[in-house]
């Protein structure tokens, strides 16, 4: 419910939060997968901002989760922060943070493509096939090494890991909508975190990286990016991002789709020597070009008549950053 319309100020720093702290997020990953394994990494990160994010909701008044809510913030937790973010963590040792910004900006065009071909909610027009093609492009530029024009070749482990966390967030995203989750957004998002984090932890002790890990060793830099991602990346962008959809319209608030590539590419190169050339411009512009145009299309689908009704019932309770997706949009944390 909106209560009256906050000084421009304080919608300008909520902006400024989404926008640049989340698109600062990648470099901040990157510092901290140099020195920690990077499930474990990602294990602490989310788990402490589960943790105090619930703990807050629940101070506030938030009821406890349903078991069966449980079970669909645990099953999104798996995809979104063990797959997700966890192939994120891990090409970030391997792909510099402003690429796999850039990369993981291509999320649309798979929840378009999931939209067309499985879904059959979207319908594919010459506008939006030449937008795809845009956006695939801007990936084959970005991963290409036979025409690298100038730079490193991108590792290719990494770039495909990358390609996966962007499909495994797009299902993911579709899923939101069909999974018994909390009606409150803070409370939902904590309870993917907090299960998340508990599912990386095993993960990270599956595949070894608890072995040799000495916390206190941890140099200043690693630590700083780790208590920046679970209060600045996790808490308070996320809700910079709640507070903003009561104000403006999820179609500007989703703007920080576009600025957070951008971001992460400059901050990537000026402040953690990371090469950015033509390549680099070229992958990243094709790329946004792609997100734009199919997130301010306006919607068409071919939906079968006896579901016209539901979909519009869900979209009326469920507000969505993209108007040409029938999926809520889940921010990244």
């Amino acid at each position: 419910m909106k209560t009256g319309r906050p000084p421009s100020w304080q919608i300008l720093l909520a902006f400024a939060t989404i926008y640049f702290v989340w698109g600062s997020t990648f470099l901040a990953i990157r510092v901290g997968v140099r020195e920690l394994p990077p499930l474990l990494f990602a294990a602490m990160r989310f788990f402490a901002a589960g943790v105090i994010l619930y703990v807050w909701m629940r101070l506030k008044g938030s009821p406890p989760l349903a078991r069966r809510e449980w079970l669909g913030a645990s099953v999104l937790g798996a995809l979104i922060f063990v797959v997700d973010y966890g192939c994120l963590f891990w090409a970030e040792q391997r792909v510099p943070s402003g690429i796999a910004a850039v990369i993981l900006a291509t999320i649309p065009v798979f929840i378009t493509l999931s939209e067309i071909i499985f879904l059959r909610t979207q319908r594919l027009t010459a506008r939006l096939a030449l937008a795809l093609l845009v956006g695939i492009g801007g990936v084959a530029v970005l991963m290409s090494h036979s025409e690298s024009l100038g730079e490193a070749p991108v590792n290719r482990a990494g770039a495909a890991a990358l390609l996966i966390a962007a499909v495994t967030w797009s299902i993911a995203t579709i899923l939101t909508k069909r999974m018994p989750l909390p009606a409150s957004k803070p409370m939902s998002a904590a309870a993917q975190m907090l299960s998340g984090g508990i599912l990386l932890f095993v993960a990270a002790w599956i595949f070894g990286e608890m072995r040799g890990v000495h916390i206190a060793s941890m140099s200043a830099g690693a630590w700083f990016s780790l208590i920046y991602l679970i209060f600045a990346g996790s808490i308070a962008g996320f809700t910079a991002y709640i507070w903003l959809l009561h104000y403006e319209s999820p179609t500007k608030v989703g703007t920080y789709a576009y600025v957070n590539p951008v971001v992460a590419v400059a901050l990537g190169h000026f402040l953690g020597g990371e090469s950015v050339g033509a390549r680099t411009l070229l992958g990243t512009l094709l790329v946004l070009v792609s997100v734009i145009a199919i997130t301010t299309m306006p919607a068409r689908r071919t939906l079968e008549p006896e579901s016209r009704q539901v979909e519009a019932e869900e979209l009326a309770t469920v507000p969505s950053s993209s108007p040409a997706s029938s999926t809520d949009r889940i921010p990244r944390p």
